[in-house]
């Protein structure tokens, strides 16, 4: 899977953190008032409070839980699928291949079924939560990336910095939303998944978590993941951090990334 590469989010919180603070001059008499500049989101550190063994060989695009039950979609030419993944050991319970000519990316969960995205086709496939047999497919606009469900619509990522609501049955486009860091558009935005009261995010080849307020696309928080990429250590620059499940009943976290051989149970530092 080819994309272009995003623009480095890491230069700009390091730089704006090392810079000392200014005092902006005061505005001549005739100079029009300027808005102040949109502040940066605080960042917070994560606190690991469990490993458990991913499958390396998982190119991870979407993860969920769902139904006291971990779920994965992994994309790989010709090797798609969607499985059910046993927290424990990591082992695949069960799985369900996509078409080998579309490659599989974001995941949700809405009623009894799960919802699959495929990058390039506009095809989302359905599938039984229990069994993962096919349930049927649905078309949707634009590229598949990330997706997620707030409990009324899902929330569709394509890449770009804009996020769409969808109405779940159908797939038709009900409103959308600019995501924003530090009052500029925010792309590269990939799986997503909903904590609590707003939505969680990987942004593609960075190594954080973005909180972002779906009314306003706001981005409200980083979460800073660097730690965990440190550990894993990989060497493949596609290995990057992807994946983010919440289990509501427990409040309990996890993360993981394409080809990492760790999930990450992890609580934000406060």
């Amino acid at each position: 899977m080819t994309r272009l590469f995003p623009p480095l989010l890491l230069p700009l919180i390091v730089t704006a953190s090392a810079l000392p603070a200014q005092t902006a001059p005061r505005p001549a008499p005739s100079s029009p008032v300027q808005a102040a500049p949109a502040p940066r989101p605080p960042m917070v550190g994560v606190t690991v409070v469990a490993r458990t063994p991913h499958d390396p060989t998982a190119f991870t695009e979407g993860l969920i839980w769902h139904d006291g039950a971990l779920y994965e979609s992994v994309g790989r030419e010709g090797q798609s699928d969607v499985r059910r993944v046993r927290l424990a050991d990591g082992k695949v319970e069960r799985r369900a291949t996509i078409p080998p000519t579309q490659f599989g990316e974001g995941l949700a969960a809405w009623g009894r079924e799960l919802i699959s995205l495929t990058w390039h086709d506009g095809i989302a496939h359905r599938w039984d939560a229990r069994t993962l047999r096919a349930t049927g497919m649905s078309r949707f606009a634009g590229e598949g990336w990330g997706l997620a469900s707030d409990g009324k619509r899902l929330i569709h990522s394509d890449g770009s910095a804009t996020l769409r609501f969808l109405d779940p049955k159908s797939l038709r486009e009900q409103g959308r939303v600019t995501v924003t860091f530090a009052g500029k558009p925010l792309d590269q935005i990939n799986e997503l998944e909903w904590v609590g009261d707003s939505l969680l995010a990987n942004v593609w080849h960075q190594p954080f978590l973005v909180r972002i307020d779906t009314a306003t696309g706001r981005v409200t928080q980083l979460i800073d993941l660097r730690p965990l990429v440190a550990e894993v250590a990989a060497t493949d620059p596609e290995a990057v951090a992807n994946g983010i499940a919440f289990d509501p009943a427990t409040r309990r976290l996890f993360v993981t990334g394409k080809l990492w051989p760790t999930m990450f149970e992890i609580k934000l530092d406060r």
